[in-house]
């Protein structure tokens, strides 16, 4: 089920692209032999000649390149793999004289027709983003926790307060918050935000440098829930201290505690400089005093929870549309350069197996949630991917559309063409680059799975 939801995603993206190639070359009058949804054998092809529509199932190249009343007229079909689609075009990769190649073409129509490719991925992300945001909402930026003593709290940033700016960059959804610390960490330095608080925004300058003494257990911090430990930490205070899971902790430092959140608020209160506390612990009906020095923990954090979905007007879900697809566009250039630069790794790329893992795991996460749940998790999904093909296609390299975009920027300037074999030389250089790349992306997703 994961793949075929998978393979579904892919072709709708890839689709997505090959239709703005299609709907370029047409309106610039470039013949089009055949536009397809899929890979492999022709399992029905449909093209409109002078006696209107016709239909042949399982078509050979043979028919299909031989039929004289499909000489030229465009062919659409549907192949056995669902796996993606294409848009053939006249003389695209080949020398053709007849004035409807892609070649015969002027400058400004040829760049028109590959840029369309990439820019119909934004559409669709777009598209999807608006479905997306008008069922799910808008991530506003907004804290909806500051957390004691942390360093928001500190520098006096109240919940309710909007996140506009960090140290300089701007922020328009709770996500980007998260997103701008992980590509540019936090270094110890001061972080300068620019807050909106009851419609005014103000500076406010954050020491991010936290230090907290960590005891190594869990418990459910809720006033419905008892102050059972469900969860001890190996190797830390309180396992060395020889307190176990499911033990109860009846008071701190002599101060009673009957539920997860007065646990809370004690520990916040008395948990405060590395001091040791008594703790007294409850087992098997008998109680027993501890006395336990937490571990110091140092790090770097702003110290909130900043993602408020809200539902919004048509004009707002239209906004937020357009600024959802800016992210991820932005996000996708961004990584692309810490790959460059290093900072990102082989382990940090994911093929289609990847992809394949990583759509049903979301979907695992979801099933839970209902039909709805699985449907916006998959959106989210093809909205992330087509801005990455977007983005990816438009890179300077030979065999995207990129690549072939530079060849015409250097015509436009040369005012001639570049040889057309030798730029298909360097196009297949890069495409059989492209494949081992593939190859080694899949290697490491493989590789991934098996080493779980």
């Amino acid at each position: 089920m994961n793949i075929i939801v998978a393979l579904l995603i892919f072709t709708v993206i890839v689709v997505a692209h090959e239709l703005g190639h299609f709907f370029l070359a047409k309106k610039n009058g470039v013949g089009v032999p055949e536009f397809s949804v899929g890979m492999g054998p022709r399992l029905i092809t449909i093209a409109k000649t002078e006696k209107g529509f016709q239909v042949k199932f399982l078509c050979s190249q043979k028919v299909f390149e031989e039929r004289e009343d499909w000489k030229d007229v465009t062919k659409y079909s549907w192949k056995l793999f669902p796996i993606g689609g294409s848009c053939a075009m006249v003389g695209e990769d080949e020398e053709n004289d007849a004035e409807d190649s892609f070649n015969s073409k002027g400058v400004g129509a040829r760049f028109s027709i590959i840029f369309a490719g990439p820019f119909f991925n934004f559409i669709l992300a777009f598209v999807f983003s608006i479905i997306i945001i008008a069922c799910k909402g808008i991530d506003y930026p907004q804290v909806l926790q500051v957390y004691d003593n942390q360093p928001a709290a500190k520098a006096g940033i109240e919940q309710g307060d909007m996140i506009r700016r960090i140290n300089g960059h701007k922020i328009a959804i709770g996500r980007e918050i998260d997103t701008y610390l992980l590509l540019h960490p936090l270094t110890g330095e001061d972080v300068e935000l620019e807050i909106e608080r009851d419609g005014r925004e103000m500076a406010v300058t954050l020491d991010p440098n936290y230090t907290s003494y960590l005891f190594g257990f869990s418990y459910f911090p809720d006033k419905t829930k008892g102050t059972e430990i469900s969860d001890i930490t190996e190797g830390k205070p309180f396992e060395k201290a020889g307190i176990k899971t499911g033990d109860v902790i009846k008071s701190i430092d002599g101060t009673a505690v009957s539920n997860g959140e007065e646990l809370k608020n004690v520990m916040a209160s008395k948990n405060t400089d590395g001091s040791a506390l008594t703790f007294e612990i409850e087992r098997d009906g008998s109680v027993k005093s501890y006395q336990v020095t937490p571990e110091q923990y140092k790090t770097k954090t702003l110290g909130i929870y900043a993602d408020a979905y809200k539902k919004g007007n048509a004009l707002s879900v239209l906004k937020y549309s357009f600024v959802e697809v800016k992210y991820w566009i932005t996000t996708t250039v961004a990584s692309l350069g810490q790959l460059i630069t290093g900072k990102l790794g082989a382990d940090d790329i994911a093929g289609p197996v990847g992809i394949v893992d990583t759509v049903g795991s979301v979907i695992d996460q979801n099933s839970s949630k209902g039909i709805k749940a699985v449907v916006i998790s998959m959106l989210i999904m093809s909205v992330l991917l087509s801005a990455n093909l977007g983005v990816i296609n438009l890179l300077p390299l030979p065999a995207l559309d990129g690549g072939r975009l530079v060849f015409i920027i250097i015509e436009a300037i040369r005012g001639k063409p570049i040889d057309r074999d030798k730029e298909g030389y360097v196009h297949f250089a890069g495409f059989v680059l492209l494949m081992l790349l593939m190859v080694f992306v899949m290697y490491n997703d493989i590789a991934r799975l098996l080493a779980r």
